[in-house]
């Protein structure tokens, strides 16, 4: 296996009234929240999915499904976390995360300095490792109707040195 490893992450959740909007391991203030078995924070799912791929070991639905009642309500930010102790276990480290939102609402530029330091420290890397960007889709499509929120994520494994 090489030594360093990329993988890609997207994920979709439906946005729906009366459910916490979770981005990134952040609460952000919004009328409607993503559905999900878990809290359905898209971004950490993304990463999640991206991690996991870049060493072949599956998808977050192999290793967290949504018929286990475990993961009910489960904050992502320990699926991200035991994501980054499978990858350990594997011999790998993270060296740098690329993500993207595409939401229509709300912005949130505001949030994103949070999220950078959620992710940087469950996965142990420098704030400047992890970027996080975020995109309209113009008004097109589910996403631009509000209807629901996309993330993708591009993660560079290293192997490390014993």
């Amino acid at each position: 296996m090489s030594s360093i490893r990329i993988g890609l992450g997207v994920d979709f959740h439906q946005l729906v009234e009366g459910r916490d909007f979770w981005l990134g391991g952040v609460k952000v203030p919004h009328h409607k929240g993503a559905l999900g078995h878990s809290d359905a924070d898209v971004l950490l799912h993304a990463i999640c999915d991206a991690m996991l791929g870049a060493l072949s070991l599956g998808d977050i639905g192999v290793h967290f499904p949504d018929t286990d009642n475990t993961y009910k309500n489960i904050d992502s930010k320990i699926l991200l976390a035991r994501c980054a102790q499978l990858i350990g276990e594997k011999g790998y480290g993270v060296v740098n995360v690329d993500s993207t939102l595409c939401l229509q609402a709300p912005k949130i530029k505001a949030y994103v300095p949070e999220m950078q330091a959620v992710i940087a420290e469950i996965l142990r890397i420098g704030l400047e490792d992890v970027s996080v960007k975020a995109t309209t889709t113009e008004k097109l499509g589910f996403v631009g109707r509000e209807e629901g929120v996309t993330a993708h994520a591009v993660v560079l494994l290293e192997k490390i040195a014993k």
